[in-house]
């Protein structure tokens, strides 16, 4: 014997009100009826242990309370951060978030967005450069779907955005490099490097110039410790890691090769992910408010949704560098 499903009409008959006084107050309108009325709705529902059915609900009130946030990668930390900060304003709203790990995989970010946009969460939150603007345009901008972009991905003038100033960024951590002394310097970055970390090494070639080395690495650890035969091959003695897992990379490379680090090379990391406090020497890095840039995101989206005619809002957050122990004065420059 199967046990009967419970619906929205054995609430309303053990309420003694009608179905649709129900609907509207389990669906948040119970402003407009009495507290007695709600309160014996709630607690008919509570009595038949009622829940909602999602997709009856959704056809309701046209909204599903879920946001789709598509990231490149996931272990990275950066990311794991960012989506710490979105999830606390979501959930304070009743917002469920719907994770999609692109794995770096362009073709992979651009089926996720055209497989959230069929679901129909309310709205969207971008955290990569590799979905086209033509994709974007397709699946939200014809559909008229909420969206926003951050970190990675440029605005262009066609959504909110919410980025941090890497321009600043990079200048700052090569202002500190030369005021070490440091002439010959590099930075390691992907060859083919969103535009996010295109600005840094502007910001950096601001002090620098073309003075400077430019080595290949992926976003990773792996990245960072291929790229070390190239630094031991060359001059440099300052090194600027355009993102935090390149640093713990180069340190453990450079180890492996009998260096130390700041006696042989001084390293700048980017984005102050938890784990650069504890490797040793700590890592010296430019950071980036992470989890307010999550935050504001959602924040941002959230009004999008509620205000869809209001004017694209692009928010620019500060970064700072954070000193700890990678870098010190070059040798013959103390």
């Amino acid at each position: 014997m199967t046990n009967k499903k419970i619906t929205i009409k054995d609430v309303a008959k053990q309420s003694g009100v009608s179905i649709a006084t129900v609907s509207q107050i389990l669906n948040g309108n119970d402003d407009k009826f009495s507290p007695k009325t709600v309160e014996k709705v709630i607690a008919a529902k509570k009595a038949l242990n009622y829940e909602p059915d999602y997709f009856a609900r959704r056809m309701i009130v046209k909204k599903s309370k879920t946001i789709g946030v598509l990231v490149p990668d996931i272990t990275n930390p950066f990311f794991g951060t960012l989506l710490s900060g979105i999830e606390k304003i979501l959930y304070r709203e009743n917002f469920v978030t719907i994770l999609c790990n692109a794995d770096s995989d362009d073709q992979r970010e651009s089926a996720y967005l055209e497989e959230l946009s069929r679901r129909g969460v309310d709205g969207f939150i971008i955290a990569s450069s590799a979905i086209s603007n033509e994709a974007i345009n397709q699946n939200l901008r014809q559909k008229n779907r909420p969206f926003i972009v951050l970190d990675q991905k440029k605005a262009e003038g066609f959504s909110d955005a919410v980025l941090s100033d890497d321009f600043t960024g990079g200048k700052i951590a090569a202002q500190h490099l030369k005021d070490l002394g440091h002439q010959q310097v590099a930075v390691v970055l992907p060859k083919t490097a969103t535009e996010n970390i295109q600005t840094r090494l502007a910001g950096f070639r601001s002090i620098y110039g073309t003075n400077l080395e430019v080595i290949d690495a992926s976003l990773s650890k792996i990245g960072g410790q291929a790229a070390v035969p190239k630094v031991l091959s060359s001059k440099v003695t300052g090194i600027f890691a355009i993102n935090d897992e390149i640093a713990f990379g180069l340190y453990y490379g450079l180890k492996e090769a009998g260096k130390k680090i700041p006696d042989d090379y001084s390293i700048v990391g980017y984005d102050n992910i938890d784990m650069a406090a504890y490797v040793t020497p700590e890592l010296t890095t430019v950071a980036q408010p992470v989890l307010k840039i999550g935050e504001t995101a959602a924040q941002l989206l959230l009004e999008r949704i509620a205000q869809p005619d209001k004017a694209w809002d692009e928010i620019m957050l500060p970064v700072q560098l954070k000193l700890r122990k990678s870098t010190a004065p070059l040798k013959s420059f103390s």
